[in-house]
């Protein structure tokens, strides 16, 4: 049995890499953090994506203790973004913004294990392999009800309870309701294989089947491909030559040819979105408050900028669960959540028609974006810092 605390300054639930960036940056920050996780501190993660990090995002988890120079990860200077059959581009470049780099490519379960390693230097009290069955608000204090791997059940009181998990505790607060809008897609996840050095470029391809992603990974390309689900199945059970003709084919040859492909893995797509992100003394950041399409990859790291602004929200706080902090957290995030959001959701919308004519306003829209320099630099800082930033 792990010693827990009777009472925190902050709970967070949930130690993926939004809860531990918060409860990382709390702690520096002089908060008392108890971070709550379901695996077991040693457990391995087994998850196959590949995380597009804005340059942002990376120097958050720097200023956190949990990007060591050592972090095998793999830098983004270019982003290539065009339509298969139909004229246009853009193309970002690191130099727009006068930034080192545009982003970097990591495994999650490399990331998972850094922060890790952060928390345990950090003072953060992390109770591993500890479930949480019932979340409350109360008027001075929110509480959790614990259960711990032995069956040790337990509560828990906070000023302030920050929700980082997948949402499903979200759904019994009072107040707070899910917007979802399934996508009936699946994202076909795999590393690829080309005849050409990818020099760090990354592309976003709006193809006929479907959007995908090829993310500079190591030497190799990570692919993240938007399909029907059933053609998703089929791509993950296919041969590796079919599945490389259809690639091809969809892509060119901005990168010679398409040599391998390793397993594939299948996720379904959908968009949930909380009508609020606050309900009494709780808060809910990440994926608790909004999962979406991985079309310009910007889930993850919108997740990230959402613990950000709570560290900042909460900044000289004498009560971290005051209504008028949470009211002004609430207000600080609304612009870039809604923003991105419905962005992505518009870009699936957009992209979705395939008439000589929509194709061409689109050609026409990609290469305007392209030769007007503010307007590339204002595209390219948006997705590396977020929206009102």
């Amino acid at each position: 049995m792990q010693n827990i605390p009777q009472h925190s300054d902050v709970v967070i639930v949930g130690g993926g890499p939004v809860g531990a960036l918060a409860a990382l940056r709390l702690a520096q920050a002089g908060r008392q953090v108890v971070l709550i996780e379901a695996r077991a501190e040693n457990e391995p993660v087994r998850d196959a994506r590949a995380l597009a990090l804005s340059w942002y995002s990376r120097e958050q988890l720097a200023l956190a203790g949990a990007w060591p120079d050592s972090l095998p990860a793999t830098v983004i200077d270019t982003v290539h973004v065009s339509q298969q059959g139909g004229f246009g581009r853009t193309v970002l470049q690191h130099t727009d913004l006068g930034l080192p780099h545009l982003g970097a490519v990591i495994d999650y379960p490399v990331l998972t294990a850094a922060l890790a390693q952060a928390l345990a230097a950090s003072g953060v009290t992390v109770l591993w392999q500890t479930r949480v069955e019932q979340a409350k608000s109360l008027s001075r204090y929110a509480t959790v009800t614990l259960r711990q791997a032995d069956g040790t059940q337990a509560t828990l009181t906070s000023r302030l309870l920050v929700l980082a998990e997948g949402g499903a505790l979200a759904e019994s607060l009072p107040g707070i309701r899910r917007h979802v809008h399934d996508y009936q897609q699946s994202a076909v996840l795999a590393q690829v294989e080309t005849s050409q050095p990818h020099q760090h470029r990354a592309y976003e391809r709006f193809a006929s089947d479907g959007p995908f992603a090829l993310l500079p990974h190591g030497d190799s390309m990570m692919l993240v491909w938007t399909r029907s689900h059933d053609d998703a199945a089929r791509l993950r059970d296919a041969d590796d030559a079919v599945v490389l003709a259809e690639l091809q084919q969809a892509f060119g040859e901005r990168l010679g040819q398409f040599t391998a492909i390793g397993p594939r893995a299948v996720f379904p797509l959908a968009l949930r979105q909380l009508n609020r992100v606050t309900s009494g003394r709780v808060v809910m950041i990440g994926n608790a408050a909004q999962t979406m399409h991985p079309v310009a990859a910007q889930g993850f790291n919108l997740g990230l900028r959402d613990a950000v602004g709570l560290v900042g929200a909460l900044a000289g706080a004498a009560d971290p669960g005051d209504a008028a902090v949470l009211r002004r957290y609430s207000a600080s995030r609304r612009v870039d959540s809604h923003a991105v959001v419905g962005f992505t959701h518009g870009l699936i919308q957009l992209f979705d028609g395939h008439h000589p004519l929509v194709k061409a306003l689109r050609g026409v829209g990609m290469s305007a974006v392209d030769a007007v320099a503010p307007a590339r630099r204002a595209f390219a800082s948006h997705l590396v810092f977020g929206v009102g930033a």
